[in-house]
This record gives structure tokens, sequence and C-alpha cells, in this order.
């Protein structure tokens, strides 16, 4: 039986490991409302030797609840260990549990885990099963579009819809594409034409006008975004942001990796510049040199620093009617 999906709206945040952890996470479904931001997922957890408590999953969901959904996402091929790992995910209050058949790193595909999958449809089809008889919530999955080229998506769609998935999403690139900048939304499509059950395009989103393009040149009911909710957390509601609301959102998110993460500086840092590489939300970035500069800047309490001043300098009232600051810039404010 296919279950009815819990999302508030179409537009999702995807699971990136060391990204959406609780801290990054609840900053984005605070800062969204349930009509444009539907609902996100945990980054993913792997299940190998045995399976995952409840408690393990439980820090994974955090303890703010939000009117949008969010679900576990797992990741391995021990079918009885992916089963109880599920039951353990709604035990400890998930909606849904996703599977991830796309993550393409040497250590997931050595495991036989991740985008290896995609190599074995039937073992795909199983898995799904397995976990969908597990649960009474929603399973989804998320795949690539092929392992070495896209020639198998349907294939791959048809097997995620036998296992009894109630949505398929379906990244564009292939594994042996990683994160290239070229996208091909026709494999999305393919990958739509080929089930009946609903599809969530992801790949290549960066702005809100392209969340509504991909569903039109697609078909996809869904769209999630990855890389584009680092460069712009308001890009599921298209929400224009000043400099000084941007440069609260990587403070506080600072100051919740510090609090309730319990990071040093150094830590936090590392995960601040981790969304500097892609940032462009409010123009608080405003050069690739800035960019740079940022990212090279070994001192982390000079990093957290320049954020402070750039917070105390424009804050969230301040409006655009004088130029925006770039971060590197506020060492004039101290």
């Amino acid at each position: 039986m296919t279950r009815a999906l819990p999302f508030s709206a179409p537009w999702l945040l995807a699971p990136m490991e060391g990204v959406t952890e609780p801290c990054f996470r609840d900053l984005v479904l605070a800062r969204n409302p349930a009509q444009s931001l539907g609902g996100a997922y945990t980054e993913f957890v792997r299940v190998s030797g045995a399976p995952i408590p409840r408690a393990v999953l439980a820090r994974q969901l955090g303890p703010s609840r939000f009117p949008q959904p969010v679900g576990v996402q797992l990741m391995g091929s021990d079918l009885a260990h992916l089963a109880r790992s599920a039951a353990n995910a709604v035990a400890a209050g998930a909606p849904l549990v996703d599977l991830n058949f796309g993550c393409p790193s040497k250590r997931a595909v050595a495991g036989c885990a991740g985008s290896a999958l995609l190599r074995e449809p039937a073992a795909l089809a199983s898995i799904v099963r397995a976990v969908a008889d597990a649960v009474d919530v929603p399973v989804t999955a998320k795949i690539r579009a092929g392992y070495d080229d896209a020639s198998r998506v349907e294939e791959l769609a048809r097997a995620v819809e036998q296992g009894g998935a109630a949505l398929l999403t379906v990244h564009c690139r292939t594994r042996a594409e990683g994160y290239c900048d070229e996208v091909d939304w026709t494999r999305i499509a393919r990958a739509v034409r080929a089930v009946s059950i609903p599809v969530c395009g992801n790949g290549g989103i960066a702005s809100f006008e392209d969340l509504e393009r991909m569903r039109s040149e697609t078909g996809a009911r869904f769209a999630m975004v990855g890389r584009g909710a680092l460069a712009d957390p308001w890009i599921f509601s298209g929400r224009r942001v000043d400099s000084g609301e941007a440069a609260h959102f990587l403070g506080d998110y600072a100051e919740a990796m510090r609090v309730r993460g319990g990071l040093s500086p150094r830590a936090v840092a590392a995960r601040i510049k981790q969304l500097l590489r892609h940032w462009t939300a409010g123009g608080l970035v405003r050069s690739e040199a800035d960019r740079t500069s940022l990212l090279r800047e070994q001192d982390p309490e000079a990093l957290l620093g320049q954020l402070e001043a750039a917070q105390a300098g424009l804050g969230p009232s301040s409006t655009q009617r004088t130029p925006p600051v770039s971060i590197s810039a506020t060492h004039a404010l101290q």
C-alpha cells in the first residue's frame, strides 16, 4: 500500500552529508513558511554492522518540530538492519523514511551502498520493499540518474516503484558525473514517464524561479534543493533578504553549532566556510575575491569576528537603500 506523503508544499530541502544536521536544517525551516518549503530530510545515517538505535536517530531529527515534516534518510544494503533502523526512526518520531541510493563516495560504493546499488535494480527494489514492509509511514527513495550513464534510469525508477516507495527522487547527474556543473533534466522527465508514483527532481536548481521551471519541464510533482539552499536559505520562498539578515543567518548558525552542537571555534568556522563556498544571499559576499579571502582565513576567531561585525553594522531591519556591505569589508566597522 502506498502511503500519503505529508509534505506541505512541493519544494523540499535535500539531505546533505555534513550539512542538514539539526542546527542548519532548523534555521532553514524557521525562515521558510510551510506553504513554500514543504519538508526536509536528515543527513544520511549509515547502516552497516547493526541497526541504528532509536536514540541516535532522535538526535538526527533534533528536538525542534516544525509544521513541515522531517524524514530520516538511511543508507545501507543489509535488509534486516535497514528495516530495524527504519522502525527505530519511526519510533523516534520520523514521519517518513528515505533510502539513499545516490551517494557517490568511494566508501559508499565499496560498501555496496549508496550509488553502488544503481548497478543492481533488483537489489534496490528488495531494499525498498524490506523497509516499506517494516514501517507504517511513507518510504521514499533517492537515486542518481545512473551509475556510469543514464541509460537505465527508467529501470531504476520502476525498481523503486515496485519496492513500494511512495516517492522517487531523481538526482539528474550520474554517479560518474559527481557534482559537475552540467545538468540534464530530461533524465528526470524519463523517470516521470516510467512510473505512476510521484517523482521529485533534484540537481541544478540555483534560484527560486528554477523550482517551478523544473516541474514544468520535467513533469515532476516535487523539486528538491541541495547546494542552492547553501547559497540562499530563502530560495524556497523567493524572498530577497538584505546583507544584515544574511549575516544574521550565519551568526545564528555559528551560535547554534557552538551551543547546541558543542563545536569548537575551528569546527564552527569550518562549517561556516562550507556555506560561504556557495553563499549568494543578501549580497553579503560581493565578489569572488571576497569569497576567496574568507575561505583562506586561517584564524577562526577572525572569521567569526568579521561575521559579528557584519551583523552589528547591518541588522535584520536594515534595507537596501544603502549599498550592501560585504563580510570581508567589515573590519572598518569594528
